[in-house]
């Protein structure tokens, strides 16, 4: 049977107080509305619609893919008026599941019952819950069978006490559903077209409503406010710490943790508090990572120490190697292996070959470093000339002393010695000392500005 995938997203999410549509705020790295595209698509839907409305353009230009279909609801008359606006783009196909791009936690499994729940007819997914306001309400019969929804403005205070709630994902015939569509009426207290009332339509008709529950109602749950979304980007951060500790990772604590994107760890990795995971993270075994630190986009070979506050992004770091505290490792960099970053380094586009040390006080830029090289504190390399980058390469075993600035191009020939406080613009012979100092100077009888002087 093909299955066809609508996805509301049309809401303006004035409760954000926002100029951002609200599908678009960010969970866990990525907008609201991303999350439930990846879900729907992990469906293998033969059709996917996203009906958008406020700020339609932006949530388009920022999520479409392969396989989407977009409809606009121009006018905002509620969610039956809505699925409506989508049936021309759901032609041929047997069953229509409607999601929403505001509850980005519903799991594939959960969805998955709910399409074995009803393999044909009418599916709803609903859930109990100790504190039902806000919710719609399910009505039964006295053989327990669904006879419809009921929202929560239009509900009688015998309604109210009902703890059952509608989720609003549901699960439809397709040739119904269009039938259903026609037959709504905005008589409620929102004067919209509710598709809720399909339920009541389906009853008539003689339909069974079938039912599937989420694992847990947090699931079901939507964003409307700030509050709201910070609260399920903790349970969804708390989800995915608890995966990773089940694979057995060490987390100091889970609470934490923030993942946003994805993280692959070897064996006996350990992660400490307020540690962020952003894009595509390798691990691999016997790493540990210090507190406060950024990973973004970064493959780390085993037995490395990563101290505290530091920032590593678009970049390889090699076995054996030891960076931090506070050290910025930016895109384009390699550490070969067995490397010392330390303290206040930042190093852009470079490698830094096997065994090599920049301990202290260092910008490192477009170099090619061999192996064995110790850089002292303060070294600069003077990489841009005001329009272009030049690149710096200094060879195996060259020792730079402190407070040195290579002014690229140029090159420090193998197991070569600059002295400390140099400017070094030509290249410097391998194996011996070069100095590039000007003359120290001391002008007698000179007075240091003073205030009111």
């Amino acid at each position: 049977m093909k299955l066809g995938i609508v996805i509301l997203a049309a809401g303006q999410g004035t409760r954000m107080k926002s100029r951002l549509p609200k599908v678009l705020h960010p969970l866990a790295g990525k907008p609201l509305l991303a999350h439930v595209i990846e879900t729907a698509r992990s469906l293998e839907p033969d059709a996917m619609v996203v009906v958008y409305g406020h700020g339609g353009e932006r949530v388009r230009e920022a999520l479409d893919g392969p396989g989407l279909q977009w409809v606009e609801q121009a006018e905002q008359l509620g969610t039956g008026h809505a699925v409506q606006q989508a049936l021309p783009a759901l032609k041929d196909l047997d069953r229509v599941l409607v999601l929403y791009g505001d509850v980005p936690l519903m799991r594939r499994e959960s969805l998955q019952s709910l399409v074995a729940a009803a393999p044909s007819g009418f599916g709803l997914m609903t859930m109990n819950l100790d504190d039902p306001t806000g919710y719609g309400r399910i009505l039964r019969n006295e053989q327990g069978q669904v006879q419809g929804i009921v929202e929560q403005k239009d509900a009688s205070p015998e309604q109210l006490r009902i703890c059952e709630v509608n989720t609003g994902i549901m699960l439809v015939d397709a040739a119904s559903l269009a039938r259903w569509l026609e037959q709504l009426t905005p008589q409620n207290a929102q004067g919209e077209y509710y598709l809720t009332d399909i339920v009541a339509l389906a009853v008539a008709e003689g339909v069974e409503i079938r039912i599937a529950q989420p694992e847990d109602p947090v699931e079901a749950e939507g964003v409307n406010d700030r509050l709201q979304l910070a609260a399920l980007e903790r349970i969804y951060q708390r989800w995915q710490a608890e995966v990773l500790m089940r694979d057995g990772v060490t987390l100091k604590d889970p609470a934490r943790f923030d993942l946003r994107g994805s993280l692959r760890t070897g064996m006996d990795v350990s992660l400490d508090v307020n540690v962020i995971i952003e894009g595509e993270v390798v691990l691999g075994d016997n790493v540990s990572v210090g507190a406060n630190t950024v990973l973004r986009n970064v493959r780390v070979a085993d037995n490395v120490l990563i101290r505290e506050n530091c920032v590593i992004e678009d970049a390889v770091i090699g076995p054996d190697s030891a960076i931090g505290p506070f050290s910025r490792i930016r895109p384009g960099t390699e550490l070969t292996g067995g490397a010392h970053v330390g303290n206040f380094v930042e190093i852009k586009n470079s490698t830094i070959g096997l065994g090599s040390k920049v301990n202290h006080l260092t910008y490192i830029g477009d170099t090619l470093m061999g192996a064995g090289v110790n850089i002292g504190a303060g070294t600069i390399t003077c990489n841009y000339d005001g329009a272009y980058k030049h690149r710096t390469t200094i060879e195996d075993k060259a020792f730079i002393g402190s407070n040195t600035a290579l002014v690229a191009p140029v090159t420090v020939g193998e197991d070569a010695t600059i002295g400390a406080g140099s400017v070094i613009a030509k290249d410097a012979p391998a194996g011996e000392l070069t100095l590039a100092r000007g003359k120290q100077v001391t002008i007698k009888g000179w007075k240091r500005p003073k205030k009111g002087a």
